[in-house]
C-alpha cells in the first residue's frame, strides 16, 4: 500500500509541474517562463523538478502532450456527443472550441502555438512535437469533413484536408492576432465565419 500511495504521490507531483507549466506558457510563453517559476507554482523544489525531467526543454514538451491531450480530448467528446449526423459533429467541434476559450479565466492561447512562435525555427524537436499536434488537430477535422462529403454531396468539389488546414490556421492565426490587439471577440468573430464557410461548402 506504500509503494501504490508513493507512487500516486510522484504522479501527481508531476501532474503538478506540467500543469504550472501549462499556465505559465499560456500566460506569458516558453521563453519568458523560468524553472524556478514553475517550481513555485506547481509548489516543488528545484530537485524535486529536476527528479521528473532533464531541463527545461523536457518539461516544455511535455506541457505541450499535455495541452494537445486536454483539446483533442475536448473536441473528440463533443463530436461523439452530438450523434451520427455528419455536419451536427461538425457544429460540435466549432461549438467545443467556442466553448473551450469562454471558459471563465482562461486565456485566448495555445501552448502548441505558442511552442511553434517561439522554438519550431530555432529547435528541432520542438518543431517536431508541434507539426505532430497540429497535423493531429487538423485530422480530426479532417474526418469530420469527409464523413459530411459522403453522405451530403457538396455544392462545389472541395479537398476536406485543405479546409481543415484552412481552419486550423484560421484559429491559431486568430489567437495570435487577439494577443496582439486584446479584442478576444475576434476570436469567436472569426471561428463563426469559419463556421459559416464550411456550412456554405453543403448548402443545397
Amino acid at each position: 500500500m506504500e509503494a501504490i500511495a508513493s507512487d500516486q504521490a510522484s504522479v501527481d507531483t508531476r501532474n503538478r509541474l506540467v500543469q504550472a507549466a501549462v499556465e505559465l506558457i499560456l500566460r506569458q510563453g516558453y521563453t519568458a517562463t523560468s524553472v524556478g517559476e514553475i517550481c513555485v507554482r506547481a509548489g516543488v523544489t528545484k530537485g524535486g523538478f529536476f527528479h521528473y525531467f532533464e531541463n527545461k526543454e523536457a518539461i516544455g514538451m511535455a506541457a505541450a502532450e499535455a495541452w494537445f491531450a486536454t483539446v483533442a480530448s475536448m473536441l473528440r467528446e463533443a463530436v461523439e456527443k452530438a450523434g451520427p449526423d455528419p455536419l451536427r459533429r461538425l457544429h460540435a467541434f466549432f461549438d467545443a472550441l467556442e466553448a473551450f476559450t469562454k471558459t471563465p479565466g482562461r486565456v485566448c492561447a495555445c501552448v502548441v502555438g505558442m511552442l511553434s512562435q517561439e522554438m519550431a525555427l530555432v529547435h528541432p524537436g520542438f518543431q517536431a512535437v508541434v507539426a505532430r499536434h497540429f497535423t493531429a488537430w487538423t485530422g480530426i477535422l479532417k474526418e469530420l469533413l469527409v464523413a459530411a462529403k459522403g453522405k451530403r454531396p457538396p455544392v462545389n468539389d472541395f479537398d476536406p484536408e485543405e479546409v481543415a488546414w484552412f481552419v486550423n490556421a484560421l484559429w491559431q492565426g486568430s489567437i495570435v492576432v487577439v494577443k496582439a490587439v486584446q479584442k478576444p471577440e475576434l476570436f469567436h468573430q472569426n471561428l463563426r465565419m469559419a463556421r459559416g464557410m464550411v456550412d456554405r461548402l453543403f448548402e443545397s
